[in-house]
């Protein structure tokens, strides 16, 4: 399930701001006036296509890039001011691992101490420590070539950590992960959030933005064109309805007489019926089929999902569903 929402996503204190930011690469518009607001402490999610725009604004926000306009603070930081106090104060993974194949995973967490300036007891600690928190102890002294991709991605979120930064970026974390990795990958996010690390997610998985944002923002051809909570954006699109199947034409034909409102398949002898999919709206459709006495062999609820809401807004972009099994019907017998 989603994480519950700390705030509203505009009166909670800001760990990133970033207003009427713009970007283009020769004739070509990457971002177009995005605005954005992340609350402390929470998990925001850029949800969008390739090409819509969102490794550009991380890489703006993390300072890797200069925006052609638009104003940014981070960690209470001005961009244009001060960008050398935000790189102190922030962590970035990319989509491809900056670890180093050639050399252990120690040693590529002792390097990364080496570049943050700590002291080499203080750096072996802390590489320690992070080692053992993301289960790495054992491969420790290995090649990080011989890694498999959730070990790659677990290494390369460690060495992020190594300056404690409380705002972190992950620029699509876990493409390219199995999904078991993938929801191990979750559960280290969801970590580091609850010890009060704040994370800008980018991510075509639809499920993933469900699963782990607090907030959503779906970019699209350099615009955001909707933020909100999960729920609230799948509130902001139609599409709710409910199916009732049945194999007997005559129970069929009685029902379609008695909802009269039902799109009609005759030769599927199905009825569509739109519907919020509430109990008290499921409750009143079942009653009404009740009072015909006649019953459906198989009935369907659909709410909107964030395939919806996708669709909806982007006009058919399809960004990847992660291995899910369809979109969020929920099919029971008709046991009333």
């Amino acid at each position: 399930m989603p994480m519950p929402n700390r705030s509203d996503g505009r009166t909670a204190p800001a760990a990133i701001t970033a207003t009427a930011l713009r970007k283009s690469y020769g004739d070509k518009t990457v971002l177009d006036g995005v605005d954005l607001h992340v609350p402390a402490g929470s998990i925001f999610a850029l949800l969008g296509p390739n090409g819509a725009g969102k490794t550009t604004a991380v890489k703006i926000l993390s300072t890797l890039v200069t925006a052609d306009s638009g104003q940014v603070t981070v960690a209470g930081h001005d961009l244009a001011r001060a960008p050398q106090k935000i790189r102190a104060a922030i962590g970035v993974t990319g989509q491809f691992s900056a670890v180093d194949g050639l050399i252990t995973g120690e040693e590529n967490m002792l390097l990364m101490a080496d570049l943050h300036h700590l002291p080499k007891a203080e750096g072996r600690r802390v590489a320690a420590e992070l080692l053992a928190r993301f289960d790495l102890v054992e491969a420790a002294k290995k090649p990080a070539s011989t890694y498999s991709g959730g070990m790659k991605r677990r290494l390369d979120i460690a060495m992020t950590l190594v300056g404690n930064p409380r705002i972190i970026f992950l620029d699509e974390p876990t493409t390219g992960l199995d999904p078991r990795s993938r929801h191990n990958m979750w559960q280290i996010i969801r970590e580091l959030v609850a010890d009060g690390v704040t994370v800008l997610l980018t991510t075509q998985y639809l499920e993933e933005a469900d699963e782990l944002a607090d907030r959503i923002a779906v970019l699209n051809g350099g615009r955001i064109v909707a933020e909100g909570t999960a729920e609230q954006l799948k509130r902001q699109i139609p599409g709710g309805h409910v199916r009732l199947r049945f194999t007997d034409p005559t129970a069929y034909r009685t029902a379609a007489a008695t909802l009269t409102e039902a799109a009609r398949d005759d030769e599927a002898l199905t009825l569509q019926i739109a519907s919020g999919a509430g109990q008290r709206e499921l409750r009143a459709i079942l009653d009404r089929l009740d009072s015909t006495g006649v019953e459906a062999d198989e009935l369907t609820v659909h709410t909107p999902d964030l395939d919806d809401v996708f669709f909806a807004l982007t006009a058919g972009d399809a960004p990847h569903r992660s291995g899910r099994p369809g979109p969020s019907d929920q099919k029971q017998e008709s046991a009333r």
